[in-house]
């Protein structure tokens, strides 16, 4: 394996790990962090140097970020999911975004689906604190799903993500 290979899995495999880390602190706070979304775009740099992509990831990064800001303009979508649905178009092939694009609305109406299902069968918290942070934090999701809070959306964004890495699949 050559140096330039390596540091090409290196960088993919960040990427991964950055998104799920995205998707774990938006499950918690419904936020996603400045930090890990900069990460991501500096990973996904790196991918499309190696690769020979680059400036095709750039453009294609900025059509997702122009129509992905027109959904925040609109209430559709969250800023933060703006920002991560942005670097992580940096990280893959130029043909492969559009793809992304439909597998992350795949994934956030499955998503959807699961929360409005969910939501006669999650019993309603109880009134006391739990101590444990797992705990705190399922009590905290119960909560957020019998009253039809946001949905977690860098879950979808992480599952278009994996979709498109794995399956290989273009539109």
């Amino acid at each position: 394996m050559t140096g330039t290979s390596l540091f090409l899995c290196i960088s993919s495999i960040s990427c991964v790990g950055l998104i799920f880390a995205a998707s774990l602190h938006d499950v918690a706070t419904r936020t996603i962090p400045n930090g890990l979304v900069l990460a991501l775009a500096v990973a996904g740099l790196a991918i499309g140097v190696l690769d020979g992509h680059f400036f095709g990831a750039l453009l294609a990064c900025a059509g997702m970020f122009v129509v992905s800001a027109l959904c925040w303009r609109r209430g559709w979508m969250g800023g933060g999911d703006v920002k991560l649905l942005s670097a992580a178009a940096l990280g893959m092939p130029p043909h492969s975004v559009l793809t992304f694009a439909v597998a992350v609305a795949f994934a956030g109406g499955v998503l959807a689906m699961l929360y409005l299902a969910a939501r006669p069968l999650v019993a309603a918290p109880a009134s006391l604190r739990p101590a444990g942070l797992l705990t705190r934090a399922m009590r905290v999701e119960r909560w957020r799903i019998k009253r039809g809070g946001p949905l977690p959306y860098a879950c979808a964004i992480a599952a278009g993500a994996v979709f498109v890495n794995l399956s290989g699949w273009t539109l």
